[in-house]
């Protein structure tokens, strides 16, 4: 008899474990919950008026080789150039065989990767770069004072106990206070003085003024198998329809194989029966309760919510999930005919615009925290990419906060000012059109009760047949390569039959993971 697992979330992680079990075997009957009526989660693609959106910006770059096969197989990489690429005759990786973009939309595209810095109306390097350029932007005698902060810091660290110790580590004072200082506390609306100094280990991994140093003399040597950190890699995969395709491909691959996924079925109870075991979930769906019975349950939901629904749950697990923060977020796409930005960089474009895929907005003028230029993460995101640029202007809040309660047209006027005020466009009128989208539950912030998230967690583990995966469901900023990691275990564990979950939690943890994973280039 066919045991049954239950799925919550279809975002990266819950859609790669529906999909893994279906694919490794025909023991199970798959159920996946998903409280909206899209895939993907935060990497979903929004389409409107045929410009599409990337929420959040998604390089698909991974040092797993699983991964990459795995993102082969969904969509393979292309075998002729993209649109862009032919157009502007640029060179980008191709495979022999492969698909060719103009004919079709399975197709893993692969693309430059830029991201910079706007710092005091300016373009810099990120990570920042050692060249001419970084010196004229800086001046000379800040250059100086960069400098001599970075060598201090060389001699004389400090004991990392916030994030602020550890940026200071690796960049210095000054770079910390230019680039690091404000851009954290705006996204966060904390300083980094009170954040865990695990996330920059996370996200930053291990850059720093060190590995910008070694990458630059590795390509003056060409040195061989030279390690690449994931914030210097050159050229990235990308879906030729956004992220999103990739979700929207796996559902259906899971449906495909006998599994049922629930759109607009919100999880509300978690149901746990005897032997500390669960024995189902609660959902929500066309304002039914529904309650269903499972063998095992996979979550990406919160933790924060998969506690809150849980009964019988020690006060003191719950005061910890309860205090669990995080960080939401708005974007609106705005449609221009122009940007006001100089394409200095002498990478071709076309329309002559900037070649970023994102950019970092350091300037304590505004309260936008980063832009895409979806034009450049492939340009069949945007209806006319030759006359028309299609930018995604991104802010962080939180939910109900001032800003998350602006109506959408209060909030778009909003954003379009503070293009005028940065000089990205020189007045209202050159915007053609405006999309708002919010995003609940973006980032997991790594304060107030996150210092015994370890408490938590070993808790949640007594619970053998429940499986914690993804960025949400592990409370952890999981890239979606890490996310899909916890569920190849989860998957893994519930086949061999294994209750025990540390395999689970240290995807995205140990050093070796992120700079020497066999494959890495």
């Amino acid at each position: 008899m066919k045991k049954t697992v239950l799925i919550i979330g279809a975002g990266p992680a819950g859609l790669t474990a529906a999909y893994e079990l279906l694919e490794r075997s025909d023991a199970y009957d798959v159920i996946v919950f998903e409280e909206s009526a899209v895939f993907g989660g935060i990497s979903r693609t929004v389409c409107h008026h045929g410009n599409r959106m990337d929420m959040g910006g998604h390089r698909f770059f991974s040092k797993v080789p699983e991964v990459n096969a795995w993102w082969e197989k969904m969509l393979p990489t292309q075998g002729a150039l993209p649109y862009d690429d032919v157009v502007l005759h640029r060179v980008s990786t191709t495979v022999s065989g492969g698909p060719d973009p103009e004919k079709t939309d399975r197709v893993m595209l692969r693309r430059n990767r830029l991201s910079r810095i706007f710092f005091n109306a300016r373009f810099f390097d990120y990570p920042i770069s050692l060249k001419w350029e970084t010196i004229r932007n800086m001046g000379f005698g800040t250059t100086l004072i960069v400098g001599f902060s970075y060598l201090k810091t060389v001699f004389f660290k400090r004991e990392e106990k916030s994030l602020e110790d550890f940026y200071i580590n690796r960049f210095g004072k000054k770079l910390y206070t230019m680039f690091f200082e404000h851009y954290t506390e705006n996204l966060w609306g904390r300083h980094p003085r009170e954040i865990s100094p695990e996330w920059g280990a996370q996200r930053v991994k291990g850059l720093s003024i060190r590995a910008v140093l070694g990458d630059i003399f590795g390509k003056i040597f060409n040195k061989k198998n030279r390690k690449v950190e994931t914030s210097l890699i050159e050229e990235f995969a990308y879906p030729k329809l956004g992220p999103g395709q990739l979700w929207d491909l796996t559902a259906q691959a899971v449906e495909d194989r006998g599994g049922k996924i629930l759109r607009n079925a919100r999880v509300t109870g978690i149901i746990r029966g005897e032997g500390n075991t669960l024995s189902g979930l609660v959902y929500e769906q066309d304002g039914r309760q529904i309650t269903v019975s499972g063998d095992y349950v996979i979550s990406s939901m919160p933790i924060r919510d998969l506690v809150a629904g849980m009964n019988d749950v020690p006060d003191a697990c719950r005061e910890i999930a309860s205090g669990l923060p995080y960080r939401d977020y708005m974007t609106v796409g705005v449609l221009v005919r122009k940007l006001e930005l100089r394409n200095g960089t002498g990478i071709p474009t076309l329309g002559g615009i900037v070649p970023d895929n994102w950019v970092y907005v350091h300037d304590r003028n505004v309260q936008m925290g980063r832009f895409q230029i979806y034009n450049n993460w492939s340009p069949y995101m945007v209806s006319d990419p030759e006359h028309s640029v299609w930018i995604g202007l991104e802010y962080f809040c939180n939910e109900g906060d001032a800003m998350w309660s602006k109506t959408d047209g209060d909030f778009a006027a909003f954003a379009v000012r503070e293009m005028v005020t940065m000089g990205l466009i020189r007045s209202e009128e050159d915007v053609l059109d405006t999309h708002v989208e919010r995003v609940k539950k973006a980032y997991p912030a790594y304060f107030d009760t996150y210092d015994r998230i370890g408490e938590l967690r070993a808790w949640l583990d007594t619970i053998p047949n429940l499986f914690c995966v993804g960025r949400n469901g592990q409370h952890r900023y999981n890239n979606i390569d890490h996310s899909m990691c916890t569920s190849f275990e989860a998957v893994r564990n519930i086949l061999s039959g294994e209750t025990k979950k540390d395999n689970l939690w240290n995807v995205n943890t140990e050093k070796e993971y992120h700079e020497e994973k066999r494959g890495s280039r």
